[in-house]
C-alpha cells in the first residue's frame, strides 16, 4: 500500500529504531538507564498543581476553551517577557497560547508555507523545525548550526542561489540538540539581514530558562525591529517541568501571530481552561522554582560529564539545556550514530538519541538527555565503564583502544 503523499515526504523515523530495541530489552527485564527522549522527570512545582486542581472544580471550566488562549494566560506570558527580556508585547495581538513549542511550529507552517517555498533551517535541529514545512509542502535548504560568521555567511549564500527566495530562517538558541548559545550581536546581524532581505524569522527559545554558565539567553525580540520580522516560540515543558501539559506560546509580529490564531481557530479549542489557568499561575509565579529546576539540572550535567569522562567518554559541559551533545568514542565513529546507540542498549544498558536523527551533520554525535537522577546517571557511567572496558573483545567492528593511526 502506498503512503499518502505527505506522509512520503518524511523519511524513516530514525529514533524508532532504538526505541524497538529499547523496548525488546526491557521486555526482556533489563533495567535500561533512558538518556534518550528528552521527557523531563521533574514534578511541576506544587503550586502549580494545587491551581489546576482548583480550577478543574468549577463546572465551566470544563467547556471549551479559547484557541489562541484565555486573556489571563496571554497576560501572564507578556508579563513574563517584561521582566525576562525587557520585551513589551501587547496580549491581543503579539501572543498565541499553543499546545507546546512543537505544535505551534507545525501549525505556523501550515499558516504561511505555499508548495515550493524555500525555508532556512539549521541542520543539525530538533526535527520539527524543518518537517513541519515539509509537510506543508515546503522546500528545506540548510544552514550551519553554530551562531557565528559562517552562519551569516551562508544565510547569505543561501538567499541569493535559492528560487524561489526563501520565506523563513528558523533560529533555535539555546540549541536542542547542540546546546548552542546565541548572544545578541547575532541577533542583531540575523534580524538586520532579514528586514533587509524580507526574511521571516522563526525562533525557538524553548530552553530560554536552562542554562548553567553565564549569563541567561536572551530573546530576538530585544533587537530593535525584531517585531517587523520575527516571531518567537517558547514551552513551559523545561521551564516548570509540565511537558505533558502541552502549553507553549508563539510571541512577536502581528502579521504571523494572527496567521498563526487564524489557522488554530479551525483546528482546535485550545488547551483545557484549568491547564491554561494553572500555566499563568507559573508564569506569574516565584521565579525561584525556576531556579530550583535549572539547579537540579546543572548538578546532573556535572555528574553526567565527571562519572561518563571517568568511564572513558569525554563529553563536552552543555551551557545550556538538558542535553549534552557528545561525539562518539573515537574506536566507535565508523559505527555510526543509530549502530553505536543500538550497541549501548545491548551491552551498557543505556538508551541515547542518534545524532543523525537530528539532520544529517548531527552523524557522529548522540544526544543524552538529563532525565535521570545522579544515582541513575553515576550508575549508566557505572555500565558504561564494563562495556568500554570489553568492547574490544567483544565487538570486531571497532578499533581497538590501542590501535595506532
Amino acid at each position: 500500500m502506498e503512503d499518502f503523499h505527505p506522509t512520503r515526504r518524511l523519511p524513516p523515523y530514525v529514533f524508532e529504531q532504538v526505541n524497538t530495541i529499547k523496548a525488546k530489552a526491557r521486555a526482556a527485564g533489563e533495567d535500561i538507564i533512558d538518556l534518550g527522549m528528552g521527557n523531563p522527570d521533574l514534578p511541576t512545582p506544587d503550586f502549580i498543581v494545587d491551581k489546576l486542581i482548583e480550577t478543574v472544580k468549577k463546572p465551566r471550566t470544563n467547556r471549551y476553551s479559547a484557541s489562541r488562549g484565555i486573556p489571563g494566560l496571554r497576560r501572564a506570558q507578556a508579563g513574563y517577557y517584561e521582566r525576562r527580556f525587557g520585551v513589551k508585547l501587547d496580549p491581543d495581538t503579539q501572543v498565541v497560547a499553543t499546545l507546546g513549542s512543537k505544535e505551534g511550529f507545525a501549525n505556523m507552517a501550515q499558516a504561511i508555507t505555499a508548495p515550493g517555498d524555500v525555508v532556512l533551517v539549521p541542520n543539525p535541529t530538533y526535527p520539527i523545525h524543518q518537517f513541519g514545512f515539509i509537510m506543508s509542502g515546503g522546500v528545506i535548504r540548510q544552514l550551519p548550526s553554530f551562531p557565528d560568521d559562517h552562519f551569516m555567511t551562508a544565510l547569505d549564500r543561501a538567499v541569493r542561489h535559492s528560487i524561489p527566495k526563501p520565506i523563513a530562517v528558523i533560529l533555535n538558541y539555546p540549541s536542542n540538540p547542540t546546546a548552542y548559545i546565541a548572544g545578541l550581536d547575532f541577533y542583531r546581524d540575523v534580524v538586520d539581514y532579514c528586514r533587509k532581505h524580507d526574511l521571516f524569522v522563526l525562533s525557538d527559545l524553548a530552553y530560554a530558562e536552562l542554562y548553567f554558565d553565564g549569563a541567561p539567553p536572551p530573546s530576538i525580540l530585544e533587537i530593535p525591529g525584531a517585531m517587523e520580522v520575527a516571531v518567537e516560540f517558547t514551552s513551559l515543558s523545561k521551564t516548570f517541568s509540565m511537558p505533558g501539559w502541552r502549553m507553549g506560546f508563539a510571541v512577536g509580529n502581528e502579521r504571523l501571530i494572527a496567521a498563526l490564531a487564524r489557522v488554530k481557530s479551525y483546528l482546535d479549542y485550545g488547551a483545557f481552561t484549568p491547564i491554561q489557568v494553572a500555566a499563568a499561575a507559573a508564569l506569574n509565579g516565584p521565579e525561584s522554582e525556576i531556579d530550583a529546576i535549572r539547579d537540579v539540572y546543572k548538578k546532573r550535567r556535572d555528574v553526567l560529564v565527571e562519572s561518563f569522562g571517568k568511564a572513558g567518554w569525554d563529553i563536552p559541559a552543555p551551557p545550556a539545556t538538558m542535553f549534552a551533545w557528545a561525539p562518539l568514542p573515537g574506536r566507535f565513529h565508523d559505527l555510526g550514530s543509530v549502530e553505536f546507540a543500538k550497541i549501548l542498549i545491548e551491552k551498557a544498558d543505556l538508551a541515547v538519541a542518534p545524532g543523525v536523527g537530528f539532520g544529517e551533520h548531527g552523524e557522529g554525535f548522540v544526544r543524552i538527555a538529563l532525565v535521570e537522577n545522579e544515582q541513575r546517571i553515576r550508575q549508566a557511567a557505572r555500565n558504561l565503564r564494563r562495556f568500554l572496558a570489553t568492547a574490544d573483545k567483544t565487538m570486531h567492528n571497532v578499533v581497538p583502544l590501542n590501535a595506532s593511526g
